[in-house]
């Protein structure tokens, strides 16, 4: 019999930890699919933050950098600069690159450096006991805003994919959900994209991906899921913010 799907070559054959309903382990399919169809994984190297991100280093079967919390652009830029041959992307979460990352994050991407961000919003903290993050929702309750996100003591989510879409450094940035089908295969198709940026020499690349986190937000899997293409997509629109080679 004919074997039509498979384990990503740039996985390892174990079960992840994540909890029921996490969009995690889905973009972590993604993400290793992109790197097997560029021929990637002999030369990658990924770096891991703090967050339920951190976990990079478990479950991809690549060379992977581990940085202080909200440091990884920074660090990326230092491995690229050391090791220009090889791939090197960083994978984080909202809390670690739109909070205390915010800074490393738009210096790299000013920069322009040559490196791929796979940024993974689920609005809140998520390993750290469900806080408000820079892109909690408003009227989102949190275990820091109880009584719900107010724009006028916290501010508003921020939309990082605009923002840093804004930056002259940027030659590449979009958002994309897993949330269905259509929204997942859409979502590898950035990813792709991002890396091609890479892959041939063209600049800075960033995908932000909308992502459920049902026990932070005290949902069951299918509510999560059901948020994700209702509330958050509606604030944190899906779509190609720059595209400079037009790929």
């Amino acid at each position: 019999m004919q074997q039509v799907f498979k384990r990503p070559e740039s996985l390892k054959d174990v079960q992840t930890h994540y909890c029921p309903g996490c969009h995690h382990g889905t973009i972590h399919r993604l993400v290793a699919e992109a790197l097997d169809e560029f021929g990637l994984q002999k030369k990658t190297i990924g770096v891991a933050s703090i967050g339920c991100s951190v976990f990079l280093y478990s479950y991809f079967d690549i060379d992977v950098v581990e940085s202080p919390h909200g440091r990884a652009p920074a660090v990326a830029t230092g491995v690229k600069r050391a090791r220009p041959d090889s791939f090197v992307f960083t994978y984080q979460g909202d809390g670690d690159l739109a909070a205390i990352g915010t800074a490393e994050i738009i210096h790299a991407a000013n920069r322009g450096e040559g490196i791929s961000v796979i940024f993974v919003n689920n609005t809140t903290y998520g390993m750290t006991g469900g806080q408000m993050a820079p892109t909690t929702l408003l009227g989102q309750k949190t275990s820091t805003s109880p009584l719900g996100r107010k724009q006028d003591t916290e501010g508003y989510p921020i939309r990082v994919a605009e923002l840093l879409s804004c930056l002259d450094g940027v030659a590449f940035a979009a958002r994309a959900a897993v949330n269905t089908p259509k929204n997942l295969m859409d979502a590898k198709k950035q990813i792709k994209k991002a890396f091609r940026y890479q892959v041939e020499g063209k600049g800075f690349s960033f995908v932000e991906v909308l992502s459920a986190c049902p026990t932070n937000w005290g949902m069951s899997a299918i509510q999560a899921n059901e948020r994700v293409g209702k509330e958050m997509s509606d604030y944190f629109r899906l779509g190609t913010y720059k595209n400079t080679a037009n790929f």
